[in-house]
């Protein structure tokens, strides 16, 4: 359910990006309490065109009485509409439709040793993840390699620096820049798989961390996790967020395997209904025609928000950014890239 939430501020970040916070009323503050690390879906309505997009939460999570703060990080995409609708006209005043805080990249406070590796705006959700922690967890220490092209392209640069200083013996913060020479700390380049599997045992305690967190563009996500996993860290260890998949190519379409006269389904919001499935349809496609409340946002399979678990019959996924191998294995699968493969497919968008 999307509320509607007043623009308390609009900051320059660097040349293409911004930091956007939003007034949360009273009646809402619990609604709008976030877990460090989650994510919130905007909706604009322009010329009559629909549109949904997914940003982290940069902001600490805060815990009641205290007022929860939604903070988020937008960076320009080339041809993005809102992207571009925030740099260059969102202010203060604006009401933007928010829907509450979700997600599963998330790490609740607890004494140990966590790891990041992120780049560009991965930094998001990773920030709030590392503040949150290092607030509430004396007994915790976080280390960081953050990844940009340049120092000015460095998103929430003084956030980062002054985790840094805040806590010196338990935070580490490593920079790379792919396209400028530092003075000091490592020399320029892409972190691939071969890089960081040589860097990480160097810069961090491997064995000792209890968990990573990787965030960012698919092509990092994918080196860090090999890496990971030739320096022999156990999978459920490893804990990832894509952002972007654009600069891939998208996958061959698969033949059209929905049986003629299939049916979907669903339940949401604690209320069920059975839909006919048009040919090519996805489940989420399905949904939508009849139900327009089913949630989504970025129907690329990458943001999770429309995460359904299959009760009943099979589905073929194109692609999946978002969910996890427990996540598989118990069930869920993301709407907007499965197909049904049976002649009935039954989804519950609560579970």
């Amino acid at each position: 359910m999307f509320h509607p939430l007043r623009v308390a501020e609009v900051e320059p970040l660097t040349e293409d990006s911004v930091a956007v916070t939003f007034e949360v009323p009273a009646e809402l503050r619990e609604t709008f309490r976030h877990l460090p690390g989650q994510h919130i879906n905007l909706r604009r309505v322009t010329d009559g065109e629909e549109i949904r997009r997914s940003y982290s939460v940069c902001s600490p999570a805060t815990e009641a009485p205290e007022p929860p703060v939604l903070r988020i990080g937008i960076r320009r995409v080339e041809a993005g509409a809102f992207s571009q609708y925030a740099l260059k006209e969102l202010a203060p005043g604006d009401v933007v439709e928010v829907m509450p805080p979700t997600g599963r990249f998330v790490l609740r406070p607890r004494p140990g040793r966590f790891a990041a590796v992120v780049g560009g705006s991965g930094i998001t959700p990773v920030l709030s993840i590392a503040a949150t922690l290092l607030a509430r967890e004396p007994e915790a220490h976080f280390h960081l390699l953050r990844s940009d092209r340049t120092v000015a392209s460095t998103m929430f640069l003084e956030e980062t620096a002054e985790l840094k200083d805040r806590y010196p013996g338990r935070f580490q913060l490593i920079t790379a820049l792919s396209r400028e020479e530092q003075q000091a700390g490592l020399p320029p380049g892409r972190l691939d798989r071969e890089r960081l599997a040589a860097l990480l045992p160097a810069l961090f305690p491997v064995a000792e961390i209890d968990g990573w967190y990787l965030c960012g563009p698919l092509g990092l996500i994918g080196s860090a996790e090999a890496a990971l996993a030739d320096l022999g860290v156990p999978k459920e260890r490893v804990h990832q967020e894509v952002f972007h998949v654009a600069d891939t190519a998208p996958p061959a379409p698969a033949p059209d395997l929905t049986p003629d006269g299939a049916t979907v389904t669903a339940t949401l919001d604690g209320r069920s209904g059975t839909w006919p499935v048009r040919q090519g349809e996805t489940v989420l496609d399905t949904v939508l025609r009849n139900r327009a409340d089913a949630p989504y946002a970025c129907k690329g399979g990458v943001c999770g928000t429309c995460r359904v678990r299959v009760l009943a019959g099979e589905v073929r996924m194109d692609r999946n950014y978002a969910l996890e191998d427990d996540e598989l294995a118990d069930g869920y699968r993301l709407a907007c890239q499965s197909h049904p493969t049976t002649p009935t497919v039954t989804v519950d968008f609560d579970a």
